[in-house]
Order: C-alpha cells, then structure tokens, then sequence
C-alpha cells in the first residue's frame, strides 16, 4: 500500500501511467527532460556540422557542389540505420543503455572526422557518426515521454527536443566564427569531445523509462524509487507491485506498429516524417552553399543556414499547446504555411533580410513541425513498442533525409537556380500537410 501526503491511499497494485498522469510536472521530470535535451543538443550539433561546413570542405578539397550529396546522405544513412536497428533494440534492453551507447559512438566518430584525408573517409565516418546519432534520438523522445504526464506529454516532448534545434542552430554560429580562424575541421573536433566528456555525467544522471521497467518485472524497487522522485511526498510499502496496464507483446516489435488497426497511422505517419526529413535535410544541408554560391561569405552563409534551426527553436515553444490541444490538425496547418515559405526562400533570396526571414519562418514550421510529429508518435503507440514507433518513424523519414540532399545536388548540378529549387522544396510540405490532416481525421 502507498499514502501520499494528501492521504490518498494508494492499492497494492500501482498503476505506473495513471500514477504519473496525476502527478504535477516536478522538479525530477524537468531533470529528465533537460538531461535527454542535452543529448540532443550535441546530436544536433553533431548532425547539422556537416552542412556548415560543407563550403568549406569543397573549396579545400575542390570538389564539385554535386559531389558533396553523398557526403551528406552517409551521416543521413547512418540516422536511418541506426533508428531502425536500435529504436527496437531499446524496447528490449531500455532506452538507457541505448543512449549512452549511442552518445559514444557518435562522439567518436565526430571525433575521428577531424583527421578524415579525403572525401571517401569522410562519407566513411559520417556514416558511423550517423548510426550513433540514429539510436540516441527515438530513445531521448521515448524516455522523455515515459515521465510525463499524459495532458503536458506533447508539450514536454517538443521542449526536450528542442535542445537538438538549439544544438543544430549553435553549430552554424560556432562554424561561422571557427573556420575562418581554425579551419573547419575545428568544428567537428568541438563535435567529438563534447558528447565523450559529456558521457560520466550521463551515465550519472540518465535514469531508466520507469515504464520500461514496470513492464519487465523483477524490478519494482527501481520503480518505487523513481515514483518517490517525481511525487516526493508518496511512500510504498514492500509489498506493492507496480504495473502498466498494456500487454506484453510477443514476437517481432515492427510487427506491432501494424496491428489492432495502427497500420494506416502508421503508413500516414511514415508519409509525414519521410516528406518532414526530405525538406529538412535538403534545406539544412544546402543552404549555407547556395547562400554562398549567391555571393555571400561562406562564414555569414553559415550564420544566415543556422536561422532555419533558430526558427525551428522558436516553433518548438510556440507550438507546444497547439500540438497538445489540436494536435494533428495544428501539424496539418504548419506543413501548410511551411510550403509558402519555402517557396519565398528563392523568391526574395537578392535580399539579405529578407531571405533571413524566409528561412526563420520555413524553420519555424519545418522544424517545428518534425519536433511536433515526434511528439504525436511517442504518444500514439503504447510502452512496448514505443521507442520501435518512434525510431521506425524516424528511420524511413531517415530515407527522406537521403534523398532530400541528393536530390538538392542533382538540381544544382542541372544549373538549376533558387527559385526553382526551392518551389521544388514546397512540394514535400504540402504532402505531409496532406499526410496529417487525413491523421486528423483518423483520430
């Protein structure tokens, strides 16, 4: 039995979800969420680098702007692998392990990107930076997810996420004052120590998904632990067995996402990410480049690349009540206004200031929106396969995230200007526009 502080008593079996729906956003649940925030900060960081950098790269190595669309889609590979392979693995395992391994690995491979001699090494180690930074993010979200309460659940979702946005923007405003001064492999070098110096206090401070844990049983003092952290004032005798009210699935995780009728929510939130990640990645990748190929300095093109990830940053918090109040038919009317600005990228890009807040508003609802659908996704699948939903959703928008770029380098190696490049970039928008308001009506 459990009593609180307000003499609720508390049965014998505790309801780990509706425990934590009751309980007010504390102190240990805002810990949580910064924590998983500062692995995507540096994920972020680590992702977005390459695309900073890329001008750079290929004047240093005179390579051919087509040339760097493989350099771009081996990280975005290495996302999609590792969202596939590890997003299920964590559903076996917990998302802790899962975390703090990836973290090394994408710190490493960061790492090592410093001494990369040629573009083959670098397509090499940005695939294996990438299988790291894949398995961390389905895994943050999870977790983050799994200590909140169900009416604050999207909300603390995006806030958690936005660390990754922050960590992408502030890689463009780090890039920009370091390569003209140490070269840009300065910045991958900045990329690699952080996330390893980062993983004691990880290690520390990251606890497990209490429903991960009620569901595999044998550890229900962990969990009483972890109850007592987020409602200090609530105590439990020995003898109280903690439970989640959802089945143990059997058999193969990814099988799942498509049973008990989630299999066109499914598919429509697979459409939504693959479009969500292709305009993204071809946006945040090509950027910086065509900026520079416009005339403007490969350090302000950088600056200016990084105001999609500010947008994005500011999107994340505004849009946070709408998510959790309307959920997807606020993501249906983002994508909607996503694909006019994207558009008035190429329209106004003679224009300093106003191509600056083009690409503001264009990350606002792209990047907003993508944190928003994370958010939607950890909500909608149950514990067991919670981090397989995620991390599944995330990898076939991971394949977005490959073409995007090849398919922005394809276009400019056509002589393609800026305003056809970035109408083509509305397209995508519309589509997951369309994608979400058919989940809003499904749901």
């Amino acid at each position: 039995m459990a009593v609180t502080a307000t003499g609720e008593v508390v049965s014998d079996a505790v309801d780990v979800p509706a425990f934590v729906d009751r309980q007010p956003v504390g102190a240990f649940q805002l810990r949580v969420l910064l924590v998983c925030a500062a692995v995507l900060f540096i994920d972020g960081f680590d992702t977005q680098a390459i695309g900073y950098v890329a001008p750079a790269v290929a004047q240093e190595w005179k390579l051919a702007r087509a040339s760097l669309g493989p350099v771009f889609s081996a990280g975005l590979l290495g996302l999609m692998i590792g969202a596939l392979i590890f997003g299920p693995m964590a559903d076996r395992i917990g998302r802790r392990r899962i975390i703090l391994a990836s973290t090394l690995v994408f710190g490493i491979g960061t790492l090592l990107t410093v001494f990369a001699p040629d573009a083959n090494w670098l397509i090499a180690l940005r695939l294996l930076t990438g299988l790291g930074l894949g398995g961390a993010m389905p895994n943050a979200v999870a977790l983050t997810s799994e200590f909140s309460p169900h009416r604050r659940r999207a909300t603390l979702v995006m806030i958690m996420f936005a660390g990754f946005s922050i960590g992408a923007a502030l890689g463009g405003l780090l890039a920009a004052a370091l390569i003209p001064a140490f070269g840009w492999r300065s910045v991958f070098l900045v990329g690699g120590l952080v996330p390893l110096l980062l993983l004691p206090f990880l290690f520390k401070a990251l606890p497990e998904s209490i429903r991960f844990l009620a569901i595999v049983g044998g550890r229900d003092h962990e969990v009483g632990n972890l109850l007592k952290r987020i409602a200090p004032n609530t105590s439990f005798a020995g003898e109280v067995k903690f439970v989640v009210q959802e089945p143990k699935l059997a058999g193969l995780p990814v099988a799942h996402l498509f049973a008990e009728g989630r299999g066109w929510v499914t598919l429509l939130l697979w459409i939504v990410f693959f479009m969500s990640l292709l305009d993204l990645y071809l946006l945040s990748n090509w950027l910086p480049t065509v900026l520079n190929d416009l005339g403007v300095s490969v350090s302000a093109a950088a600056a200016i690349g990084a105001m999609l990830q500010v947008g994005g940053v500011v999107g994340t918090f505004t849009l946070g009540h709408f998510i959790d109040r309307f959920s997807f038919r606020a993501l249906s009317l983002t994508y909607f206004v996503a694909a006019g600005a994207v558009t008035a990228i190429g329209l106004v890009s003679h224009s300093i200031v106003l191509v600056t807040i083009a690409i503001f508003a264009s990350g606002f609802c792209i990047v907003g929106g993508q944190i928003a659908s994370n958010a939607l996704t950890a909500t909608f699948y149950p514990t067991a396969i919670r981090s397989t939903g995620v991390g599944w959703a995330l990898g076939i928008g991971r394949i977005g995230s490959i073409v995007g770029p090849l398919v922005g380098g394809a276009m400019l190696a056509r002589g393609m200007g800026a305003q056809p490049l970035f109408a083509a970039a509305a397209v995508p928008a519309l589509v997951a526009a369309g994608a979400a308001f058919m989940l809003a009506r499904r749901n």
